[in-house]
């Protein structure tokens, strides 16, 4: 992957387009992380690299489910972290399915990630969101 990079995008389009050129690099196995403080976009930022990858239908925020699946041109799974903050000794094969090699994951809220098994060596990129007042926002993609 090439080396790092910083967009500021002006609306979700914008956002998502970033997310496009990302995903056209990636093969299943792969694990994106995707960083930002509630409403910075994370989820923006995944449904572009989801509609890249061949998702039609809608993708959104799995808060409250943990993780969402999509059908692309490889399965994709959509995770969010944040709800697992507060849960200790979380068992490392949680996640598994999710993670798994034959997909490509993208995961919201990593800093939370290590108790549940992330493999350090599968992460492809880091993406950090950070709002920029009204629909600006900063999107670093770090290889």
């Amino acid at each position: 992957m090439p080396s790092s990079t910083e967009t500021e995008t002006c609306a979700p389009a914008e956002t998502e387009a970033v997310a496009a050129q990302l995903a056209q690099r990636l093969r299943p196995g792969d694990i994106v992380l995707v960083s930002g403080d509630l409403g910075a976009g994370k989820t923006t930022f995944v449904r572009g690299a989801c509609r890249a990858l061949g998702v039609t239908g809608a993708v959104t925020s799995p808060s409250f489910t943990i993780a969402r699946r999509y059908d692309g041109r490889v399965p994709i799974s959509h995770l969010d972290l944040y709800r697992l903050v507060d849960v200790d000794d979380e068992d490392p094969a949680l996640l598994a399915d999710e993670l798994g090699p034959d997909r490509v994951a993208f995961v919201e809220w990593p800093e939370v990630g290590a108790p549940v098994g992330l493999d350090p060596r599968r992460i492809v990129a880091r993406v950090r969101l950070e709002h920029r007042g009204e629909d600006r926002r900063l999107v670093v993609v770090e290889p």
